[in-house]
């Protein structure tokens, strides 16, 4: 496993619909594994292939609490089956887009069909964070990200934020 760099928006990278996989085979969960170690090492509770600048359908997510046993989640080719008609306010931040908050609405609860590291479909039930966090994850794999259900005033006060931080960061190497 190794840590793979997180790109920052913006990148047009994060703006692209990612491919799905033809199937899951050694590089699909070598992929998985460095994703959870950099979603680990950030630290987050999501990532997708396309912040680490892979445009495959692929998300990685473990929203135990930190006293609590970890639960690493690989989707591949995830799709959305249900949406509740709750909806849960929840404030969002993104690895993509550091030290950022805003909060966003969306269905309380989906379910989530997927294959798992196994090449198995699988359907899962999430709701609270874990709603949240794969619908952000999700929203990823479609080229959208959390900054999109913000008022344009807000979301183009942050890309100037990220714009000053990545070069920054240039400025330091």
């Amino acid at each position: 496993m190794s840590i793979r760099p997180i790109l920052i928006h913006p990148d047009p990278r994060l703006k692209k619909v990612c491919t799905p996989f033809e199937g899951v085979d050694t590089a699909a969960r070598k992929l998985a594994d460095d994703m959870l170690e950099t979603m680990y090492d950030a630290p987050g509770v999501g990532l997708a292939a396309p912040q680490v600048g892979i445009l495959s359908r692929l998300f990685v997510m473990d929203c135990a609490g930190k006293e609590e046993t970890p639960e690493p989640l690989a989707l591949i080719n995830p799709e959305i089956t249900w949406a509740s008609e709750e909806l849960n306010t929840h404030e969002e931040g993104c690895l993509s887009i550091p030290e950022q908050y805003e909060e966003v609405t969306r269905p309380a609860e989906v379910k989530v069909r997927y294959l798992n590291l196994d090449g198995q479909i699988e359907e899962r039930h999430f709701a609270g964070l874990a709603a949240t966090c794969a619908q952000h994850e999700i929203d990823h794999l479609n080229g959208k990200l959390f900054i999109d259900y913000l008022s344009r005033i807000k979301r183009s006060m942050i890309t100037t934020r990220m714009k000053k931080l990545k070069a920054d960061r240039a400025r330091a190497l």
